[in-house]
């Protein structure tokens, strides 16, 4: 009985023992169920963000690799392929409503280049290609090696803003001959401040196809397009002797630099040449401290640049020996001397001699009356008939006189002091500036004029002087 009832214990702790097992074995299959599930939520959104990021750079890789082979397959090919160019520089600056044009106020040249020799292609179809002018934006720079793909080339075209007219007006369109085109007349109708880069470029390309032929595009260098209002304060390149004193560079047109030259009479740009050459010191003082050392270089580089024409003066001042006067140009340069007969360039004079030169080129300003103006070297130089006639023909204007004598005035306010300045001061600069090329007259014989010759001249000045003093 005792045994029997010890099998059904047992048995029953077996049974007991065998459920416990499957509970604890269910509870962590449900445990595992529950853990897979809690980590599929975190690892899925995981999962796709790895997966998609390998795609992504697997994708550029491949889009990479093709552009780099693209790019390698132009420049194999571009060897043996056509390039358009443009042969010279825009004028700058660019202003809307203003024509397009190339530097020294040409057209705009275009040309078709073979790449491989670098010759213009004269010949052929390609050589009378039409050819479309495009806006670029102005950070359009290529690969390092300045390559881009015609798909990089359009992608940079520029168009016109909303609700404005086409960006560029006129006939955008040339047509090449034997391998050369001309821009017409096209002006821009929009500023370049709205885009990306505030810049332009122009772009060429051939309109044509010439069966698989390869013509690359040709682009410009970036520039500024302003609005045209600009265009009434636009700098001289080179500026004029008879431009206003405020086309020059870092004198503002109605600005504290262009009064005070006002009021000391400087008004032109050969005001300011002649200042700069007589009396530099005085010129430096009028514009004052507010124009720095740099601003007065640029505005002196800027003056230096205009063209002068090619008159020549001299003066024999009034008692002097009758074979003596000192030649200069327009601006008061001081071109040499004239002593018994003989022309002396200025590199050949002594430094005291050039000082002495140069003061007879203030007295000559101071006695306009007295000096006697040359169309040019030859007229000075030529015979006795040919000299009496231009010195007949060519004495100072009433106009010339009285101008000389208002310019004068400023020079006498200053007086002049040839003084340098202190050698510690950032506004050093050399007592006289030269403008322009120096005359060659030392090339012309003047040292085999005969004396009589001379001295016929002489009188003859003296007489000019002595008119000039009685009107």
């Amino acid at each position: 009985m005792s045994q029997k009832r010890q099998q059904e214990d047992g048995k029953a702790r077996s049974e007991g023992n065998f459920s416990e097992d499957k509970r604890r074995k269910l509870k962590n299959v449900v445990q595992d169920v529950m853990r897979m599930q809690s980590l599929q939520r975190y690892l899925e959104p995981l999962i796709r963000r790895v997966v998609k990021e390998e795609v992504e750079s697997a994708l550029k890789r491949h889009l990479s690799s093709i552009k780099q082979n693209s790019r390698k397959e132009m420049c194999t090919t571009e060897s043996r392929s056509l390039q358009l160019h443009f042969l010279n520089n825009l004028s700058l600056p660019v202003f809307t409503g203003a024509r397009i044009e190339g530097e020294d106020c040409f057209a705009i040249k275009v040309a078709l280049v073979d790449a491989s020799t670098g010759k213009i292609v004269s010949t052929g179809p390609e050589s009378s290609a039409k050819v479309e002018i495009a806006v670029l934006e102005g950070d359009f720079d290529g690969d390092d090696n300045n390559i881009w793909t015609r798909e990089e080339f359009i992608s940079n075209i520029v168009r016109e803003r909303e609700g404005k007219k086409p960006l560029l007006t006129g006939d955008a369109f040339l047509n090449l001959k034997e391998g050369i085109g001309f821009i017409g007349e096209i002006s821009f109708t929009d500023n370049s401040s709205w885009t990306r880069s505030r810049r332009f470029r122009l772009g060429a390309r051939v309109v044509d196809n010439f069966d698989g032929t390869i013509v690359r595009e040709a682009k410009t260098e970036s520039f500024i397009v302003r609005d045209h209002r600009g265009e009434l304060y636009k700098k001289h390149h080179p500026p004029s002797l008879l431009d206003e004193v405020w086309r020059l560079e870092k004198i503002g047109k109605d600005g504290a630099f262009h009064r005070r030259l006002s009021r000391e009479n400087i008004k032109t740009v050969k005001d300011f040449l002649t200042l700069l050459v007589i009396n530099p010191p005085r010129l430096r003082h009028i514009l004052g401290t507010g124009m720095s050392a740099k601003m007065w270089e640029v505005t002196i580089e800027h003056a230096q640049t205009c063209v002068l024409d090619k008159k020549i003066y001299m003066y024999s001042p009034h008692g002097s020996p009758q074979k003596t006067g000192v030649v200069f140009n327009i601006v008061g340069q001081l071109l040499g001397l004239l002593s018994e007969c003989q022309y002396i360039p200025t590199e050949k004079l002594s430094e005291t001699e050039r000082v002495d030169a140069q003061n007879l080129v203030i007295a000559a300003f101071e006695h306009w009356e007295g000096v006697v103006s040359f169309d040019d070297e030859s007229s000075l130089t030529g015979g006795i008939s040919q000299l009496s006639n231009v010195l007949l023909s060519s004495s100072i204007t009433t106009t010339e006189k009285s101008n000389a004598s208002t310019l004068l005035a400023s020079y006498r306010t200053g007086g002049f002091d040839y003084a340098q300045p202190d050698p510690a001061s950032p506004d050093i600069m050399p007592s006289t500036y030269p403008v322009g090329s120096a005359s060659g007259l030392d090339d012309y014989a003047l040292h085999d004029l005969s004396p009589a010759f001379g001295t016929k001249v002489g009188l003859f000045l003296e007489r000019i002087g002595n008119s000039w003093r009685k009107l």
